[in-house]
């Protein structure tokens, strides 16, 4: 099963040993080829870094070459942002959008007929997408949008 991986999830892997335990059991169980994020994603991860680095370059530095080598990994199962996801996103957001860049990420896996892996369950559920939180392996089905 293919799964589109919102940022939440990326960045708890990122904590290596410190990451939940079932967030790190779920990944590991996918079949490497069946992770899949949004490019929006990714802008949320570039953007922490951008942050980070105003105040700690040296870390910076670490989650530059953490997100190298995770890009690496995902190769070409980055999903851009097109025309079709952006008139799913339209529908999604009247009366009202979702938090933050959720809401692009909601209408790229309706698009693709994907479930998000994302701790914000209740947002992506709103507006009728598949989701799986890996905190607590469970999946619940959206309804209709």
């Amino acid at each position: 099963m293919r799964v589109l991986i919102d940022a939440n999830v990326l960045s708890e892997l990122r904590r290596g040993r410190n990451a939940a335990p079932a967030v790190v059991a779920w990944f590991a169980a996918l079949p490497i080829d069946e992770v899949f994020t949004s490019v929006v994603a990714l802008g949320e991860m570039r953007r922490g870094i951008e942050l980070v680095a105003r105040r700690d370059k040296l870390q910076a530095e670490v989650l530059e070459r953490w997100y190298a080598r995770m890009r690496r990994r995902l190769g070409d199962r980055v999903i851009a942002v097109d025309e079709e996801v952006m008139i799913v996103w339209s529908k999604i957001t009247v009366p009202d959008m979702l938090p933050d860049y959720d809401d692009l990420i909601a209408a790229t896996a309706l698009v693709h007929r994907m479930p998000v892996a994302t701790r914000n369950v209740a947002d992506y559920l709103r507006v009728g997408v598949d989701v799986i939180d890996p905190w607590t392996t469970q999946s619940s089905a959206g309804g209709p949008s």
